[in-house]
């Protein structure tokens, strides 16, 4: 390392996020960068640890989580080029693992940042704000596109279906290794979570638009509002392309079954997201009051919930409340919670913070759950709630409160079911090859709901064994 007594000199600090009373008055990005120059000694304090942890994924809890980097990315390397100043040579060693950091950078719970070796007695490096760093000045310098044009073309046809975190990634490398690749996605924009599943002020629609128009501009092809199965068909485009990967992501939403359920005002929390999202498309970043004097209640504790919650904020709602069916977490981390492991303790997301600030009381009712629904010419009015003991209801602790907007944000359980009816998918395989010859699968349609960097690593994972498949050499 350049300054191996980096992490010694340089006080960990992050990306600052703009106030809590100015940043709800928008949609615009919360988080700004700092100055290249406090960028650089951030880069600095990444240690010559000799085993760093951050850039191999450790699984633990059965296999069933990981701390590190699960993508394999070479974070040691590009840290120590940034603080030599040597951006273009650390942008070619971030992308040669991912293909997407600009989603990356800004949305990943970086699991590497608490594997980091420093991490075991200091806070770790800020693995994701250098990774941000980085991709911004691949665009700003123009390495972006010329790192993604490919030496020549095979001439075999890929369609990728589903434009999200690894449908992307799956369509920049296959391109890049010479096929000719065309994406659908069944929204209007392309993107997928990125689009629609994430809000304006986390993730910035311009800059998923700024990855679509690059990979436009290294000859890949986009088709929108074309779901399968409804404006195509599977054997049309197993007739079309040689190759078919299936990145439809897991978007089967965990759903509710109480009295109730089907009243409006009960909805699920990706179509309140992706109709925020459109209205910021639309209008601009500016707050509204589309929910000016309204209760809202957001069930689930999750990322997707915290966007609810911030969503809501933004639009005017005069209540917000929260359940999470599970215990609250401890404060301080618990001897079966070692280190690289992430830290199961209680967090205040940032959305949790904005309308704590707003509001002032508690936010989150922990180990408590809906029960039912009531309301009145067809709206939902009232929420039934019951406290809850290892996921179900107890009964005789019911409890009445108004309502007029109920997000369930409960996670998913996996892969719309007739898009892998459409082409016959009855086994997916560890190497992403199903019963189909032609057809792949990757991402959270084959592993079930996971991060945006999982997303990545499955799109980068499959075009090598579609390359394999059609027996092109890399």
């Amino acid at each position: 390392m350049a300054d191996p007594f980096g992490f010694m000199k340089y006080p960990r600090e992050t990306n600052p996020y703009r106030d809590v009373k100015e940043r709800i008055k928008d949609f615009a990005e919360m988080q700004l960068p700092l100055s290249d120059e406090e960028r650089r000694k951030q880069a600095a304090r990444c240690m010559n640890c000799g085993v760093p942890h951050c850039h191999a994924g450790f699984f633990y809890a059965g296999g069933k989580a990981v701390s590190g980097c699960p993508n394999d990315n070479l974070i040691p390397e590009w840290n120590d080029l940034v603080y030599r100043q040597e951006d273009k040579r650390a942008f070619e060693r971030l992308t040669k693992t991912n293909p997407l950091p600009e989603f990356t950078g800004r949305v990943c719970p970086a699991p590497c940042e608490v594997a980091c070796n420093e991490a075991l007695n200091g806070q770790g490096i800020t693995i994701k704000d250098n990774e941000r760093f980085i991709i911004e000045q691949g665009f700003k310098f123009d390495w972006v596109i010329d790192s993604g044009m490919p030496q020549h073309r095979n001439g075999i046809k890929i369609a990728v279906i589903g434009s999200g975190p690894a449908g992307l990634s799956a369509a920049w490398q296959l391109n890049k290794f010479g096929f000719d690749v065309t994406v659908y996605e069944r929204d209007d924009r392309p993107g997928g979570l990125t689009m629609y599943g994430i809000p304006n002020m986390k993730l910035p629609k311009e800059i998923v638009s700024r990855r679509i128009a690059a990979m436009e501009a290294v000859g890949i092809k986009f088709i929108v509002n074309t779901e399968v199965g409804v404006d195509i068909t599977a054997a049309e485009l197993k007739a079309q392309y040689q190759r078919i990967i299936l990145t439809v992501g897991a978007r089967s939403a965990r759903d509710l079954a109480v009295p109730g359920r089907e009243l409006k005002g009960v909805m699920q929390a990706v179509d309140f997201l992706t109709q925020a999202t459109k209205e910021v498309l639309q209008n601009g970043t500016k707050a509204t009051k589309l929910l000016a004097g309204k209760k809202v209640v957001v069930i689930g504790g999750g990322d997707t919930g915290n966007d609810c919650i911030a969503t809501a904020v933004r639009q005017g709602a005069a209540e917000i409340h929260q359940l999470e069916i599970t215990r609250q977490p401890p404060k301080q981390r618990l001897a079966s919670n070692p280190w690289p492991q992430w830290p199961m303790v209680a967090k205040t997301g940032y959305g949790q913070q904005e309308a704590q600030t707003l509001f002032g009381d508690k936010l989150t009712a922990y180990e408590t759950t809906a029960v039912g629904f009531s309301g009145k010419d067809g709206r939902v009015t009232q929420m039934t709630t019951s406290k809850a003991r290892l996921f179900k209801p107890v009964a005789g602790t019911e409890q009445d409160q108004p309502v007029d907007l109920v997000l369930l944000a409960m996670g998913f359980t996996g892969p719309q079911k007739s898009v892998m009816d459409a082409f016959g998918i009855t086994q997916i395989n560890d190497d992403y090859s199903t019963n189909e010859e032609s057809v792949f699968v990757a991402g959270d349609a084959r592993r079930g709901p996971s991060l945006v960097i999982w997303g990545i690593h499955e799109g980068r994972m499959v075009a090598d064994q579609v390359a394999h498949s059609c027996e092109v050499r890399l």
